[in-house]
């Protein structure tokens, strides 16, 4: 049933297409991967980019731009590499149809795997809190997923204040640095932070600074 989608356009458009190779790797992706969003996030660039080659580095960057400024969990940010993915790579349907059937095959795979880990799993939870061996284990998992995620921060980071492994770019940087101590002193909230950086990028972008 989780694979039927996938297997569908297999048929229609051969095993090498691009949304099978979507179906399949975030079906991969849902279940080898926890920690939330930004643990998954390194793996996915490292694959769409690197190896599979579905996005730039600029794309996936304006993909986690548009997801924090949206509501929703920052894990939609997958379906922005399903689709981008799929309109770069048509394989003979219009763009548009090619992206959007990118995108539901993204959504479905990336979520089928965890409802059913949450099924299957749920009743078991208060047994596994007993386990003192897991209970260890995932406490490693734990300080891992802090390291993973501190790699995605420099990623960003190096692609934001370097783009195209460019000059620096002086008022992404004052940005960060303005964003980073209004938050740890003043207490600044995310989404007035978010927002009021992304109106002072476009003023800077209009302006013709940029």
């Amino acid at each position: 049933m989780g694979f039927a989608p996938t297997a569908a356009v297999g048929l229609w458009k051969g095993l090498e297409s691009t949304r099978v190779h979507e179906g399949l790797f975030f079906s991969k992706a849902a279940v080898v991967t926890f920690g939330g969003a930004y643990a998954v996030l390194p793996y996915v660039t490292q694959e769409a980019l690197f190896h599979y080659g579905w996005l730039k580095p600029g794309q996936m960057m304006d993909g986690l731009g548009l997801a924090e400024t949206t509501p929703g969990p920052l894990i939609m940010v997958l379906q922005f590499v399903g689709f981008v993915g799929a309109w770069q790579h048509p394989e003979g349907l219009s763009p548009l149809l090619a992206g959007t059937l990118g995108a539901l095959i993204t959504t479905w795979a990336t979520f089928t795997p965890c409802f059913l880990w949450i099924f299957l799993g749920a009743p078991h939870i208060e047994q596994l809190r007993g386990n003192v061996k897991l209970t260890t284990a995932l406490s490693a998992i734990t300080a891992t997923v802090v390291g993973v995620v501190l790699n995605l921060a420099v990623w960003f980071a190096i692609n934001a204040f370097f783009p195209g492994r460019a000059a620096i770019d002086w008022f992404a940087l004052a940005i960060s640095v303005i964003a980073f101590v209004g938050m740890l002193r003043w207490k600044w909230e995310i989404i007035p932070v978010v927002l009021g950086s992304g109106l002072l990028g476009l003023i800077y972008t209009l302006a013709g600074f940029r």
